[in-house]
């Protein structure tokens, strides 16, 4: 295990640390000492530490002045505050603003072993239960992404392997597939964080205006330019720099661009110099690149200047039961935004989602979600809810992909859907009353939960108001 790493700031420096001692008793660690404030800021800026001790001397700053630089310099390290002229107004500060423990001086040799001990512990605590709630977390998701299938595993692995590093990304993909996601998500991940993320959509802004919206200009460069103005490029100078449909980018524009990021310095239109900027560059395109060079529409130099890592986004047709995810979670969201109790969709609707195309990939399955979820007077969203033309497509995709499937699996699929609308529908006839609904369909009840069970579903969802489901008894339970 790593030896733990204790930074004290402390303008009398070592001489005046009479609490070394009490410190290496705890076990071999890392004492570092800083003087001062500022030296020590650099220290938390350039090292990471395990806990933090701050010392007040007079003359110099008070206690609730150092401990709130060295909070917001780390906001997460454990602080242990010593004051020698220690009260409770200021005890009371330093605590409520989220100090570890503050100590009187001369109750150094006292108090600080144990209270050192007591942070190491709550510190490690903290960093295994951030770990478990890592490895828990829902294995579908991945920042604002939905889905677990194998090309979106792919694309989530390439994310999280270069979203550290520096280098610029070329995301391509079919309209909707989510490329700004993408974007995002390297930016959150990356060292830039901190920094401004500057999407532009190179193919909303007209040409006359896109060289002025990008680079800037400067006071009189053109008529209408009445003072001077940053451009996009210069605003994202320290963050991330989203050029989304980069294939829209007129040939002249292209050249400028590809100085701009071979330099990394930007000319406002009508200057004279240049000025540094420090962006990483995120491109997207919908085009086929390769295709656009070859008929003289885009930069092959440029093209090889983005494309230092490139990503593949799927199309959602391509990403099997995410289809079935994504409709979930959309449905949530939409119920809640609506205020309308809808549970979920019948196993019809689930299958024609599957079966259509999605030409308009996540954010058409998306809309087509929201307006259901407005349509529908029940808490399923059944099939009368979507779209004439959705079920139309889908069924055609379906009479397709039957032709290349067998008796059995067909067969497998058929009772399927059956057993679960067949089950939704009959709920919904007793408002949940799950004793009505099995006496209904001739079955035990218990067997009525477990086929309820297996295909998710819930008898609250059609459960009326004010008319509760008959009591089961206590050894009917046990058998289920």
């Amino acid at each position: 295990m790593q030896q733990p790493r204790i930074l004290v700031i402390d303008p009398a420096g070592r001489s005046g640390l009479p609490y070394a001692s009490l410190v290496a008793r705890l076990q071999p660690m890392e004492l570092h000492v800083e003087e001062s404030l500022e030296a020590a800021m650099l220290s938390i800026a350039r090292d990471s530490w395990d806990l933090g001790i701050v010392t007040v001397r007079q003359p110099g700053p008070s206690a609730e002045i150092l401990f709130a630089a060295v909070l917001r310099a780390d906001p997460q390290l454990p602080i242990v505050v010593i004051d020698p002229h220690s009260n409770a107004v200021t005890a009371r500060a330093c605590l409520q603003a989220g100090a570890g423990d503050y100590i009187d001086l001369k109750r150094v040799e006292i108090d600080l072993e144990d209270t050192l001990a007591r942070l190491l512990v709550s510190s490690r605590r903290r960093a295994a239960e951030e770990v478990l709630r890592r490895a828990i977390e829902r294995p579908y998701t991945f920042d604002d992404f939905v889905g677990e299938s194998q090309p979106m595993q792919q694309v989530y692995s390439i994310i999280d392997r270069v979203a550290s590093s520096n280098v610029d990304v070329l995301v391509t993909g079919e309209t909707g597939t989510g490329k700004e996601l993408v974007a995002r998500s390297l930016h959150r991940r990356s060292r830039r964080a901190s920094g401004p993320f500057v999407p532009v959509d190179c193919g909303a802004i007209p040409d006359m205006l896109l060289e002025s919206e990008l680079f800037g200009h400067e006071r009189g460069a053109f008529t209408g330019a009445d003072s001077r103005r940053m451009g996009l490029v210069e605003f994202a100078d320290g963050g991330t720099l989203f050029l989304d449909e980069i294939g829209e980018l007129p040939l002249p524009l292209q050249a400028k661009l590809l100085r701009v990021l071979q330099e990394r310095r930007v000319r406002r239109v009508g200057a004279r110099q240049e000025n540094p900027v420090d962006v990483r560059v995120v491109a997207a395109t919908a085009r086929n690149l390769d295709t656009s060079i070859e008929r003289g529409e885009f930069r092959r130099d440029l093209f090889y200047r983005i494309h230092v890592v490139r990503i593949d986004l799927p199309p959602l047709r391509h990403r099997g039961d995410d289809i079935g995810l994504l409709a979930e979670y959309f449905t949530n969201r939409a119920g809640l935004e609506m205020q309308r109790p809808v549970g979920g969709m019948s196993s019809d609707t689930y299958q024609i989602l599957k079966n259509y195309r999605w030409p308009g990939n996540v954010r058409e399955l998306q809309n087509v979600v929201r307006r259901a979820v407005a349509m529908t007077r029940s808490p399923i969203i059944a099939v009368e809810d979507l779209p004439d033309e959705i079920v139309v497509a889908a069924g055609q995709g379906a009479a397709i992909d039957a032709m290349a499937a067998g008796y059995f699996a067909m067969r497998d699929q058929h009772m399927a859907i059956f057993e679960k609308q067949y089950l939704n529908e009959l709920l919904m006839r007793h408002g949940g009353d799950v004793s009505a609904a099995a006496r209904e369909a001739r079955l035990p009840r218990g067997t009525l939960y477990r086929l309820m069970k297996t295909n998710g579903i819930d008898g609250a969802m059609f459960r009326r108001e004010g008319v509760p489901e008959q009591a089961v008894p206590a050894a009917e339970l046990k058998s289920h």
